[in-house]
């Protein structure tokens, strides 16, 4: 990187971690009329996001009317927005604030019945709603670790390191390294992440129905399974806009258990669909999640395998 494009990227961290703490202190209601002013500034003029959360919606969503999916789209980004804007608060508000604002968790039991029985709890956490305050409350109330990819913008590292770390969470690498941690902290019985709605790279997955089309999909969890005999739940933290979140904690789809990977997949990606369901709008819709389909038509080789040693 060049020295004009390093000053830059310095430059635009600053920015964006001096938001994130000014933002910190506002009220929810504030954040949420914020956010109802940007998501239809996206809408409009960010092609890239309108384009493809416009083909996820009809792909996955073929029986609603065009004008139904357009409004499901306009509120999806600003959802997304509100997440952006919501990051300080989750990294950097009061914790007493932060825990003031999940107004309700259901299904906890499921983590504390695994726990009891000496089982360790994989969560499932897909890109809905507030995943960052779900990850606040989960690294507040139990031992939890989570895989971390260093951000895009090298420069805003310390701050994304300090804000998901800050009630404890501990963070791994997305390596053999990691998952080895991950092993370990499941058979201490802790509670550890995985974002179950993510492309691995080619070899770390198969294909499996998403909402009836085939997505590549990560075999990590079924070996992390066999391995530690583990419960699976999936969990989110779903925006009650204005006022605060809802966490809610559902059983896993009993495929995840398979030993077949194609199966298992099949059912994270069932787990997903079924937090979708709680809120269709709270869901990341412009993610890629069928790119590799169209790689795989368009005959792209395989690249590594990630493995468990």
């Amino acid at each position: 990187m060049g020295k004009a494009a390093s000053r830059s990227s310095a430059l635009q961290a600053r920015a964006i971690a001096t938001l994130w703490r000014v933002l910190a202190g506002r009220r929810l209601a504030t954040l949420w009329r914020l956010a109802r002013l940007v998501g239809p500034l996206v809408h409009r003029f960010s092609r890239r996001e309108r384009e493809v959360t416009a083909a996820n919606l009809a792909a996955v969503y073929p029986d609603r009317g065009a004008d139904e999916r357009r409004r499901l789209a306009r509120q999806s980004l600003t959802h997304s927005a509100a997440t952006m804007l919501e990051i300080g608060f989750a990294w950097q508000g009061a914790p007493e604030r932060v825990e003031a604002s999940i107004l309700a968790v259901h299904g906890r039991e499921l983590l504390d019945e695994a726990r009891a029985e000496g089982r360790g709890v994989i969560v499932l956490a897909p890109h809905f709603g507030n995943w960052e305050v779900l990850n606040f409350w989960l690294s507040s109330h139990f031992p939890f670790t989570a895989m971390y990819e260093p951000p895009k913008i090298a420069e805003l590292d310390a701050v994304t390191r300090a804000g998901r770390e800050r009630m404890g969470a501990s963070l791994v690498p997305t390596n053999p390294r990691g998952v080895a941690a991950l092993l370990k902290a499941l058979k201490r019985s802790e509670a550890i992440g995985i974002l179950p709605d993510q492309e691995p790279d080619w070899g770390s997955g198969v294909f499996a129905p998403f909402f009836g089309r085939l997505a590549y999909t990560a075999t990590l969890l079924p070996k992390l399974v066999a391995r530690t005999q583990a419960r699976v739940v999936t969990g989110v933290a779903r925006r009650l806009p204005g006022r605060g979140f809802e966490i809610h904690f559902l059983p896993a789809d009993e495929r995840v258990y398979a030993a077949d990977e194609a199966e298992s997949a099949t059912g994270v990606n069932a787990c997903v669909e079924a937090a979708i369901a709680l809120d269709p709008a709270q869901y990341q819709w412009e993610y890629k999640r069928y790119r590799k389909v169209i790689q795989e038509q368009e005959g792209h080789p395989e690249h590594r395998r990630f493995r468990i040693y």
